[in-house]
């Protein structure tokens, strides 16, 4: 019981404030690389470099899933503001499409009408705490509404609002399927010249779509891990990729969410959805490397990196970083692991 309670001291780490970055750097791929390797142990780089860590004979995984302007800002029939910030389609995109969205007015209740741009919101049922199943009205095509009647959601460590700049900032360069109100942010390093570069060298470059929900920032909140349920996201795999992951190269990924949708549908081929949650003693079955960025304390994403380097290794490692003020979460700099026992060395 005892080790059960101190989990939360065995995933955590002090970060300044001042590490966490506000804005990305001024142009896309100019952040900071660390690599984190059994044989080097640690190499302090720029993410340009990431093409000389690579022999030629893998496979890279991206996420192409596509940052939706999420947050709709609107009004009550009595004229006060209300929000309704979409998290993902109940049926299909339109017409008048049914949403799970998290409301923002004050006592809301079922059949109130909210008025939005271009069209008006229904409350249908509570289907959570500040989650409700809600029926847009009037809307043709929600992802074409929302491009022109949303505004970009940031993370909730970004004390800033959006710009004008985070609509292409805030994307990967390779985003193609809307659906993800938070972006895949080891992605968003890449560039078409590293990518073109990678190729070029030998490495396939393949995808998969998971779109990531607004799970991806809760805490954690049980002081015993065996009973937290993670949150749900939805992903797919295609054939290439599948083809990709059996022909035996060295598989990294760009980020969790690949890990994720990779060990997910290793584990259950048809599954379009899922809530599995990576922590030391995970068996991984398909990745070998990870490209990822720096994580909050005490998060489960924390927890996969641990799992895949080792627990102690990681938070080594973090503590580098901070001594070298690399910067940190959504819009910070990246590191790149080779798994423990892994085919990647």
């Amino acid at each position: 019981m005892r080790r059960e309670m101190s989990w939360r001291a065995d995933y955590t780490f002090d970060l300044p404030e001042r590490l966490i970055a506000q804005a990305p750097p001024e142009r896309r791929g100019q952040s900071r690389l660390l690599h984190l390797s059994g044989a080097a142990g640690l190499d302090d780089l720029m993410f340009s470099d990431l093409v000389t860590r690579f022999r030629g004979d893998e496979v890279l995984v991206v996420n192409d899933t596509r940052v939706v302007p999420a947050r709709v800002l609107g009004q009550k029939a009595t004229g006060g503001a209300a929000e309704v910030f979409v998290v993902e389609p109940c049926n299909g995109v339109g017409p008048d499409p049914e949403v799970l969205a998290l409301v923002g007015v004050k006592r809301p209740r079922e059949g109130a009408r909210l008025t939005l741009p271009g069209a008006e919101a229904e409350l249908l049922e509570r289907v959570g705490e500040t989650t409700w199943r809600v029926k847009l009205w009037g809307v043709d095509h929600l992802w074409r509404w929302l491009e022109g009647a949303g505004q970009l959601p940031l993370p909730p460590y970004v004390s800033r609002a959006a710009e004008a700049s985070d609509a292409e900032r805030y994307q990967t360069v390779f985003a193609r399927a809307p659906g993800a109100v938070a972006a895949p942010t080891a992605g968003l390093h890449l560039t078409p010249a590293l990518l073109d570069a990678l190729r070029a060298k030998g490495v396939q470059v393949c995808a998969v779509t998971l779109h990531v929900g607004l799970g991806t920032f809760m805490p954690v909140r049980t002081d015993d891990l065996e009973t937290h349920v993670m949150h749900e996201e939805a992903f797919e795999v295609p054939e290439e990729t599948r083809a990709a992951m059996a022909s035996g190269r060295p598989v990294v990924a760009v980020g969790t969410t690949v890990v994720r949708a990779l060990e997910s549908f290793a584990r259950e081929p048809a599954a379009a959805r899922t809530r599995i949650f990576i922590r030391p003693g995970f068996d991984f079955r398909v990745v070998d490397g990870l490209v990822t960025n720096f994580h909050l304390p005490e998060s489960t994403l924390l927890m996969l990196v641990s799992a895949f380097v080792g627990r102690e290794r990681i938070l080594a490692a973090y503590a580098h970083a901070v001594a070298l003020e690399y910067r940190f979460f959504s819009y910070g700099d990246a590191m790149l692991l080779h798994r423990t026992g892994g085919r990647w060395t």
